[in-house]
């Protein structure tokens, strides 16, 4: 009995979701809308986890998409979705995890719907992203760093504690 007691209780709340940064270019308007639409998609995803005071963390999700029709660049669109999180109780294994994979899936929905709204405000198609494996994504990342000594290990766009 005296064990359970000094075992911490699991805590997790959202404090705020919020858009922290987002840019739009359209370089080459208005000459790339009266162009054939053959676009070619580049897809990169980043996460950073800042630790805050009190067990809260900040966490940002950045997606960055450029356009290119042909060669020319269509568009460039780039969305820093950002949360803070609450994270008390959980032991050292369990926060890479949470803060890897579990608040990113959280946010990932907003980032989607943010990138979506401004490419169609920007004249252009809807561009739906596809759901991402953000347990999959954090997999890779300590698979890599394990293989490789720290100092070989390229870091990925994506950005774990």
């Amino acid at each position: 009995m005296a064990e359970e007691n000094n075992v911490a209780e699991k805590q997790f709340y959202i404090q705020k979701i919020y858009t922290k940064d987002m840019s739009f270019e359209t370089p080459n308007s208005p000459k790339i809308f009266t162009e054939t639409w053959e676009p070619s998609v580049d897809f990169n995803l980043g996460s950073h986890v800042e630790p805050l005071e009190n067990s809260f963390f900040e966490i940002a999700l950045t997606i960055t998409i450029t356009v290119k029709n042909k060669d020319t660049v269509a568009y460039l669109v780039e969305v820093n979705q950002a949360g803070i999180f609450a994270l008390g109780g959980f032991s050292d294994e369990e926060m890479g995890p949470m803060v890897g994979s579990f608040c990113p899936n959280i946010l990932f929905p907003y980032a989607r719907e943010a990138v979506s709204d401004l490419i169609v405000r920007g004249g252009f198609p809807q561009l739906l992203l596809a759901p991402v494996n953000f347990d999959d994504l954090y997999a890779q990342h300590l698979q890599q760093s394990q293989q490789a000594p720290s100092y070989l290990v390229q870091r990925p766009s994506t950005k774990f504690l």
